[in-house]
């Protein structure tokens, strides 16, 4: 090539060679939350209430005897604060309206993150250790997760048992962790047992990503290598995502928001969202030469009858 040629490395003008697309991995996947059967709250404070069966017993009576009477035990009430979860969005309207490269308005697309933002602030309130607290004038009300609420139903592991103080004079208490053990199938299915017995149907068990690991090497799941018919390449099987127990089949699922130190044992059945305000994005009064957006959601975890489920404890090892 002729040494005076006009090239790319002294021409002028050259366009971008620029992706016309976002690539985000970031994980969007919120199990409990989506889980949860939807309902709507009055108050900050949104209660409901639980009951049981007497035990069952021998029950003969002699013939012709008169009939005697014992009170009756109350209903129990539980509750759960309203939590304000909300993300803002603030753009300048030139940048709004400049050329991008993977979207046309900046303002939808922040609006679209952060929509997916607050659903996994949400799920990591909702199943992990929170208490609940009734707030104040300077401090934000909290709701308890579902890991605080599970207070009967606890397989204990470790030298070191920790405490589920659990619901008490109108609030949760979070949990303390104990002495980490590593998790084992058999406490999974005393776990599992123990929700079972008190009418429980724990279906779902969530997990933390080190806690399916352990999980799927368990010797009661199903051989890693499915037999195939003909010439079609044989299919290994990593992971278990369907257990059966003696109590029933479970879904197991992993929830990246979890913490390794438990395992839980969820009956979908009695487990709500419960809204005081739903998702929702408004747009805030001009400042200057910007957009100013607010979502906001207003909620509270409702455990129906927290002993319809179970958990593992102190797992983390």
């Amino acid at each position: 090539m002729a040494a005076s040629a006009t090239n790319s490395y002294t021409g002028k003008g050259i366009a971008e060679s620029f992706e016309d697309i976002i690539f985000d991995i970031s994980p969007e996947d919120t199990p409990l939350l989506s889980m949860a059967k939807r309902m709507s709250a009055g108050q900050t404070y949104h209660q409901w209430q639980t009951d049981a069966l007497a035990a069952a017993a021998t029950n003969a009576s002699v013939e012709g005897d008169d009939a005697s009477f014992a009170t009756l035990p109350a209903t129990t009430v539980l509750g759960n604060y309203t939590q304000i979860s909300r993300k803002t969005v603030q753009i300048s309207n030139t940048y709004d309206v400049v050329r991008k490269y993977g979207r046309k308005s900046e303002v939808a697309y922040q609006l679209m993150k952060a929509g997916k933002e607050l659903k996994r602030d949400m799920e990591y309130a909702i199943v992990r250790n929170q208490a609940s607290s009734a707030g104040g004038a300077a401090t934000a009300r909290t709701s308890a997760g579902i890991e605080s609420w599970i207070v009967n139903r606890v397989l204990a592991t470790g030298s070191t048992a920790g405490t589920t103080p659990g619901f008490s004079g109108g609030t949760v208490v979070a949990p303390t962790d104990g002495t980490s053990v590593t998790f084992i199938e058999a406490d999974l299915k005393s776990a599992l047992q123990l929700a079972w017995t008190d009418g429980g149907e724990p279906s779902l068990i969530l997990m933390s990503a080190t806690n399916k690991a352990r999980f799927s090497g368990f010797s009661g799941i199903a051989t890693k290598f499915n037999n195939v018919q003909g010439t079609t390449q044989a299919t290994i099987t990593g992971a278990a995502d369907v257990y059966v127990s003696d109590f029933g089949n479970h879904t197991v699922k992993l929830d990246r928001f979890m913490r390794d130190q438990a395992v839980l044992c969820v009956d979908p059945g009695y487990v709500g969202l419960a809204s005081l305000r739903p998702l929702n994005k408004e747009e805030l009064a001009k400042t200057g030469d910007a957009t100013n957006w607010l979502l906001t959601a207003e909620y509270a975890l409702v455990v129906q009858n927290p002993d319809a489920h179970a958990k593992v404890q102190n797992t983390g090892a």
